[in-house]
This record gives structure tokens, C-alpha cells and sequence, in this order.
């Protein structure tokens, strides 16, 4: 072995030898030289001037090409890392097969060049290939073995293995002992783990497998049963426990089975749906209150419901005063009598009047002429202050509907109020509907300051009956010119103070649409129901003798 010194190979020195004057490499660069930077992969290079032996001036068994490839390959690695200094070099030369390492200096293209870190004995030279950009560490002058492919490679989530299945816990991560990648480990203790994980991940598998085929078949048995099977009914004729049930006008069967479930009634709707299609007569259940049982069978319910003794319900009929509806309520609710017209008369603001109600302080009863004609639920339980403010919405918005206050002016009227007293009238004294009409041109005409025949007095039997409350149309004059309450048409000229019952719709669009025949006095010549008119006072001379004649007068 050679002192580390000036190369003797059988070479002429280079000028462009940079290790010149600075040494070069011992005997053992035969024996490195061996193998390539570049893995024994041949190379093409341009012909370059041919470097002896350097350190004992042998080839060592190498033909020229090797030679040729040794040395340019010396001339580029020393182009780009010529040594700064020789500390760490045996000046002996090689002392044990291996030399220290140097730091390299800095390349003009080199973002690493400043850097005096010393590189590892294993890299490759990745220089002239495409991996070297940005360029790699510089690799030693030993060329390490390429690393075996690894056969026990284990990817990871990113590489194609779910991270369910990974693992990846602070257990495995204890088993890697190498300080590398530690997959050496992993190959003999993280089989185990993984078998483990793998039965878990199928356990939770299973149970998601198991939850989802239960609920299916869950869900599946519900939608069979909506479909196919029989709704949830009861059976028999239901508890000695009576609840009442209101059904709402134009309450169709849903919705009169959702009443009836939440009253516990019925079990379900479409029991109830079913029972009243089955029913021939299931279809004429009428609003109003239903007196029923509890836990009935959908059957009995809708029967139940078609009988009249199960319905509680107040019918307020066309003209009937507010005197008998309100006797009528007591009855339903089960109070004593003159409840609900104390009721009435004390908490009348509060029910829902219109604002143009109770114009004039002679009126008897605030709320006569606002209990519309209709059936309302009234049952046990109930309140009377319920079942008067429902009527009386009725009421307001039937008359809101027909404008009332524009109409009134129309007809010479005062006010809203008049027109309701106007159909009152209309309702009491007519006996037909075709007689409406033309008893709502006897009122205008008699209301007229022209009127000479009666002198603005209406002279209605029905006025003076009402305020007597009574029903009677054989009335002595005397009885009736000695009574001068503001209510008796005979001694007060105009209309009453207010309406004296409860009209009709159809004695309501009579008075808004009266004829126009020149009737001013009228006659009911049978004492019943047939109802005639005349223009005259002749006229009803004649009709008053056909009155007495049909009497027995």
C-alpha cells in the first residue's frame, strides 16, 4: 500500500487533476473501483484521457473500458466535490478498508453546497438521472447495495388498506424495536394484532349487518301492515266513561276519527275510516256534540254517532228568539234554568259582537238577532259562554259577508243594526219564502215619510208579541194602543230599538232585495201560513173579512 500522496500510475499527470499537490487515492481504489456509482449499469461516455493505477499502478484485471469508465467518472465527482481539507484521512493510507468523510464544497448550482454535513455511506449518486433535482446528498465514494425488494411490504391507509383495518394503536407502535421503518417487527408481532383487529372489524361488521337486517324486516311488517292488515280497533260497545265529542261543520271522516282517537273514542283513524265506509249510512254524520263512550269499536262508534239521543247538539232554527235558545242550552249543559241568559246579558261584550251592535239603550237583550241559525255543539261540561260566542261568530260573519253597512244606506237605514231588525221582521211576519220579499217592500214603504196609509207606523203583531214574549196573533186593540214600550209598533213610530229574534239567510237576502209593487199591507188570511198583500186600504178591508170568516169570527 502506497502513501497517501501524489497518484503513480502509468499515466502522465493531468493538468486539470484536481487532486494534484493535494493526494490522492490508496490502494484500495482498485478495489472500490470495482463497483460502479451507477449500480453496474453500463454507460455511454465521450473518449477521455485514461488514468493509471492510482496508488500501485496496476489495472487489476480491467480492460480499457473499464478504465476509460472509472476515470471519468473520477474526473466528475471530484469536479463537483473537490475536498476542502484532509482531516480524517490515516496519512498512512488506508488503515481499515474504509475512509472518514468530508465535507464537500459548496456547487454553484448546489442549494446544499454551504452545507459541511457529512452524508451517509449508502446513498446512491443520483446525479445525471431525474431524481436528482433538486439534487440529493452527495453520495460517499463507496457505493452501497441497492436495498433488497421488500416482500413483506404492509400498506398502510394511503396505500390502499382501509384505516379501519390499519390499526396503527400505541401497541404496535411499542413492537417496533428497529428504529427504522420498523416494519421488520411488524412482520412477526403485527400479524397477531391484525388478526385481532380483523375480528373485530368483522364482529362490528356482523352487528351492523344484523341491526340493519332487523330493522328492515321491522320496517317491512309496518309497511305490511299499513297496506294489508286491519287497522287497530276495539272491541264491544266501549266503557261506562261518556266523553263528548265536537265534530266541526264540513268535518269529513279523517278528520272526525283523528276527534275521536285523541278523545280515546276510537283506537285508531283508519278504523274509524273503515267502519263509516262499511256503514250505508256512515256518510250523513252531522257536525255538533256526540255524546260517546270510551275504547268503542269503530262500528259502534259510527252507529252510535248516527243515533239522535247520542247527539248534543242546540239547534237555533230561522226567527227563533234568543229567550228559547237559551233554554234550550240549559238543557244541553245540564243547568238550571236562566243560566245562560244571565250569562248573555252579563259577559255580552266579551262573545264577539260586531262594533256597530247595541246602537240604541232600549234594546231588551244585547245579543238578540246574533245567534245565527244553525246546529252548535252543547254538551255536559261545556260552558254557556262557549257555546253563545260561537253562535254569535256565526253571526258576524255572515253579516260581514253581505256588507251591511253600504246595504243600509242604500235602503234609506240607518246603520247595520236596522237591517238585522229589518230581517227579523221580515223572519217573523212571513210565512213563505216567497212572501220575504214582499214583506221587506211592506217595511220600506211603511217607513217612508210619505206614508199616509199608516203614518210610519209598522203596526206588527210580531213587535208586540216579542216584547210580551209571546205567540199570539188574536190581539185586542185596546190591549195593543194602551202598551207604549218602545217595542210596540202599534203605538211607536219606526222599527223596534232591535231585532226581535234570530233571521234566517234566506229573510236576510230578502231584505236586501225587496220587490218593488207598491205592497203596503199584508194579511194572513188562513191564520197559519198563507200570507196576502195588498196595496190599498180597500184592499186589505177585504183580506181582513177573509181572516175573520177563516177565524170563525
Amino acid at each position: 500500500m502506497t502513501e497517501y500522496g501524489r497518484g503513480q500510475g502509468s499515466e502522465p499527470w493531468h493538468p486539470e487533476d484536481p487532486l494534484y499537490g493535494d493526494g490522492g487515492w490508496g490502494g484500495q481504489q482498485a478495489q472500490v473501483g470495482r463497483q460502479s456509482p451507477y449500480g453496474g449499469q453500463p454507460q455511454h461516455y465521450p473518449e477521455q484521457p485514461q488514468y493509471g493505477d492510482w496508488g500501485t499502478g496496476e489495472q487489476d484485471g480491467y480492460g480499457q473500458s473499464q478504465q476509460q469508465y472509472q476515470q471519468y467518472d473520477q474526473q466528475q465527482y471530484d469536479q463537483h466535490y473537490a475536498p476542502q481539507s484532509q482531516q480524517g484521512y490515516d496519512q498512512g493510507g488506508w488503515a481499515t478498508g474504509t475512509h472518514p468523510q468530508v465535507p464537500y464544497p459548496a456547487d454553484p448550482v448546489d442549494p446544499y453546497g454551504q452545507q459541511a454535513a457529512a452524508y451517509g455511506a449508502e446513498q446512491s449518486d443520483f446525479y445525471g438521472t431525474p431524481e436528482g433535482y433538486p439534487p440529493p446528498e452527495p453520495p460517499s465514494r463507496r457505493q452501497a447495495e441497492p436495498e433488497p425488494t421488500r416482500t413483506d411490504w404492509d400498506p398502510g391507509p394511503d396505500q390502499g388498506e382501509h384505516a379501519f383495518f390499519a390499526g396503527g394503536n400505541d401497541d404496535d407502535d411499542a413492537d417496533d424495536g428497529d428504529g427504522g421503518d420498523g416494519r421488520g417487527d411488524r412482520r412477526g408481532k403485527g400479524g397477531k394484532g391484525k388478526k385481532r383487529r380483523n375480528g373485530c372489524a368483522c364482529l362490528v361488521v356482523l352487528l351492523v349487518l344484523a341491526g340493519g337486517v332487523g330493522g328492515v324486516g321491522y320496517f317491512g311488517y309496518q309497511f305490511y301492515q299499513d297496506r294489508f292488515g286491519a287497522p287497530p280497533d276495539y272491541a264491544g260497545e266501549g266503557t261506562k266513561t261518556m266523553v263528548t265529542v265536537e265534530v266541526p261543520k264540513g268535518a269529513l271522516g279523517y278528520e272526525i276519527g283523528q276527534k275521536l282517537k285523541a278523545a280515546g273514542v276510537v283506537k285508531s283513524v283508519d278504523a274509524f275510516v273503515a267502519a263509516q265506509e262499511q256503514n250505508p249510512e256512515g256518510k250523513k254524520i252531522q257536525a255538533g256534540a256526540y255524546l260517546l263512550r270510551k275504547q268503542m269499536s269503530a262500528a259502534s262508534a259510527v252507529k252510535m254517532m248516527l243515533d239522535p239521543k247520542s247527539q248534543n247538539n242546540v239547534l237555533v232554527r230561522p226567527g227563533e228568539r234568543n229567550i228559547s235558545v237559551y233554554k234550550a242550552i240549559d238543557e244541553k249543559l245540564e243547568l238550571s234554568s236562566g243560566t245562560t241568559r244571565k250569562v248573555a246579558l252579563k259577559q255580552y261584550k266579551s262573545l264577539g259582537l260586531p262594533s256597530w251592535a247595541n246602537d240604541n239603550p232600549d234594546i231588551k237583550d244585547p245579543v238578540e238577532g246574533f245567534l245565527f241559525p244553525g246546529t252548535y255543539p252543547a254538551a255536559k261540561g261545556m260552558k254557556p259562554e262557549t257555546v253563545l260566542k260561537e253562535m254569535v261568530t256565526q253571526a258576524a260573519a255572515k253579516y260581514n259577508s253581505y256588507n251591511l253597512a253600504a246595504k243600509a244606506k242604500s235602503l234609506n237605514l240607518e246603520n247595520p243594526l236596522q237591517v238585522v231588525t229589518v230581517a227579523s221582521l221580515v223572519q217573523a211576519e212571513g210565512k213563505t219564502d216567497d212572501d220575504f220579499r214582499k214583506m221587506a217592500e211592506v217595511v220600506y214603504n211603511r217607513l217612508k215619510p210619505t206614508n199616509t196609509e199608516t203614518n210610519q207606523l209598522l203596526q206588527f203583531d210580531s213587535t208586540f208579541n216579542y216584547l210580551k214574549n209571546e205567540s199570539n196573533i188574536n190581539i185586542s186593540e185596546s190591549e195593543i194602543n194602551s202598551n207604549t214600550d218602545p217595542y210596540n209598533t202599534y203605538t211607536q213610530k219606526g222599527l223596534p230599538p232591535g231585532p226581535i229574534g234570530n233571521p234566517g239567510d234566506d229573510a236576510l237576502k230578502a231584505t236586501l232585495n225587496p220587490t218593488h209593487d207598491g205592497w203596503i199591507y199584508f194579511v194572513a188570511t188562513d191564520g197559519v201560513n198563507k200570507t196576502e198583500f195588498a196595496r190599498t186600504y180597500a184592499e186589505f178591508e177585504k183580506l181582513k173579512d177573509k181572516f175573520n170568516e177563516a177565524s170563525g169570527r
